[in-house]
């Protein structure tokens, strides 16, 4: 599936989340994102899996100790200053577990875009907002470049009879990684000088043609923004 098409479904299934008015909905977007991650590889994946699924369990477990909300009470804690009496009720837990799933879908639709999608294609097929898809890519990258550096780091470091184990461990690798990430920003900057970006004028190379899939991915985005107003 070519990336635009592959991005506008993702699109559309966050806004089908944000958009739907019933759990069972949500869940069932948050789902089928789950299983379209699993195509990633199981190391790349991981991270981004742990880090979807624990902010939606933060706001399942944060939210009836922020919100006053409901009359069915399951339990009451202490009086804490400032923040009045600790409790939380049914409407409560219902409301943050379903804020936690929005949070989880939209989390994995993101995760899938950083995991799935050839960004490189990406920009390409946006030659009407090349700049603006650009700074997008770039963002993304981020956090799967910083991670293969620090698989990188780690494997030299393994291969000099240095083991990297635990929190303090892996905060000694923040500093070559920073360091990596500025050398790496100006060799981007220097390369995109060299290649005339921002001139007047562009060459494009030639792209693939679209086939039924990406016709029929574009479609479904749309459905699914249509179905979370309508149906959800």
């Amino acid at each position: 599936m070519s990336p635009a098409p592959a991005a506008a479904l993702l699109a559309g299934l966050v806004a089908a989340a944000l958009l739907a008015d019933r759990m069972v909905s949500v869940a069932a977007v948050s789902v089928l994102q789950i299983l379209v991650c699993l195509r990633a590889p199981a190391p790349r994946r991981r991270l981004y899996l742990v880090g979807a699924l624990g902010s939606g369990l933060a706001v399942v477990l944060i939210t009836p100790f922020v919100e006053t909300i409901g009359t069915h009470p399951l339990w009451t804690g202490p009086t804490v200053p400032v923040l009045g009496t600790l409790d939380a009720t049914s409407e409560e837990l219902r409301n943050g577990l379903f804020q936690g799933l929005r949070l989880t879908a939209v989390a994995l639709a993101f995760a899938a875009y950083a995991l799935l999608l050839d960004h490189d294609r990406l920009v390409r097929s946006a030659g009407f907002a090349r700049r603006s898809v650009l700074a997008v890519a770039l963002a993304t990258r981020l956090v799967p470049t910083l991670e293969r550096d620090a698989a990188g780091l780690v494997e030299a470091l393994r291969g000099r009879g240095v083991e990297v184990a635990g929190l303090r461990g892996r905060a000694r690798l923040l500093s070559p990684l920073l360091a990596g990430s500025l050398e790496r920003a100006l060799n981007l900057a220097e390369a995109m000088e060299a290649r005339g970006y921002g001139r007047p004028g562009a060459t494009r190379a030639l792209r693939p043609a679209w086939t039924m899939i990406d016709r029929t991915a574009l479609v479904a985005g749309v459905g699914f923004v249509l179905i979370g107003v309508l149906w959800l």
